[in-house]
């Protein structure tokens, strides 16, 4: 119902890209092309620059449309939700976010307990690390994330979830470490696998490292990895040690594939947060909200 050259609008506003606003909307370039000339014609404005490499950036008419269309689409979606709570129904489409950690071992059984209840209501899952994730959130891509860390963003509001513990882990076959347990300076010798710079979780293990002395450029870092499933598996085909959220091994722990290398008088633990921009959040994303709050592991 919504008018979807707007909606195509938006998509290019966005992604700044013709071809991505097209894969994203299932639609041909062609398409995506005349819809933005039909409302450049209609406001008698020119909506986009090319920047070269395809790329486009808005003109200050393109600025000022974009600012209305995203605030008709919310008040779209509002409309939706209210006229459908009339049928005690809801519907609509959900965009959230998650962090590579959150993403494949936490949100799907929230998801899926989520779907039962409500499975009219589609949801977008968008996967990146904590920066990118909250990035999302201040572009208006997504309405609802969950991450690791924070970098204390003030147009983001941070809401406190659950706790995670990271775990250092290596294989059952790791040659490198001989017994269970070791003291903190000792994982300056052993090689180690680690999140990339940005990543919540890298964040979280460089505090609590320093509270004894040790800093991550002190480590023998062998790879750094974009998600928790790649170091896990690299892990698993070699001698590197990780730290691994216990969620992301329990799996692999139970069925003897890897073992938890204590560190003495270390602790690595991490808030997961639900965050949002700032103001009151829309009907399906509190609605959304409410449930993750409920919802017990």
């Amino acid at each position: 119902m919504f008018d979807f050259r707007l909606q195509v609008f938006h998509t290019v506003a966005t992604r700044l890209s013709f071809t991505k606003a097209a894969n994203e909307l299932y639609i041909t370039q062609p398409a995506v092309t005349r819809h933005i000339r039909e409302l450049e014609s209609h406001f008698k404005s020119s909506l986009f620059e090319r920047s070269g490499n395809s790329k486009v950036i808005l003109t200050p008419a393109g600025k000022m449309l974009l600012k209305h269309t995203e605030q008709l689409l919310k008040d779209y979606r509002q409309l939706e939700y209210d006229m459908n709570l009339l049928n005690e129904a809801h519907t609509g489409v959900l965009k959230i976010g998650a962090s590579t950690t959150v993403a494949p071992y936490i949100i799907p059984r929230i998801l899926a307990a989520f779907h039962q209840n409500y499975n009219q209501v589609k949801v977008n899952l968008l996967t990146g690390n904590t920066e990118q994730v909250e990035q999302a959130i201040l572009n208006g891509e997504i309405q609802l994330g969950v991450v690791e860390g924070r970098t204390r963003s003030p147009q983001i509001r941070y809401q406190e979830y659950m706790r995670d513990e990271l775990v250092l882990v290596c294989s059952a076959t790791n040659t490198v470490v001989k017994g269970d347990t070791i003291k903190p300076a000792d994982l300056l010798k052993y090689p180690l696998v680690m999140r990339e710079p940005g990543s919540g979780t890298l964040e979280v293990i460089d505090h609590a490292l320093r509270a004894h002395g040790i800093k991550i450029g002190d480590l023998n870092v062998e790879m750094q990895l974009g998600s928790t499933e790649s170091i896990k598996l690299y892990m698993l085909q070699s001698d590197c040690l990780a730290f691994i959220s216990i969620h992301a091994i329990a799996k692999e722990l139970k069925n003897q594939e890897c073992r938890i290398v204590d560190v003495k008088g270390l602790t690595v633990e991490r808030m997961l947060f639900i965050i949002q921009q700032q103001g009151q959040p829309e009907p399906l994303t509190e609605l959304l909200l409410k449930f993750m709050v409920k919802f017990k592991f």
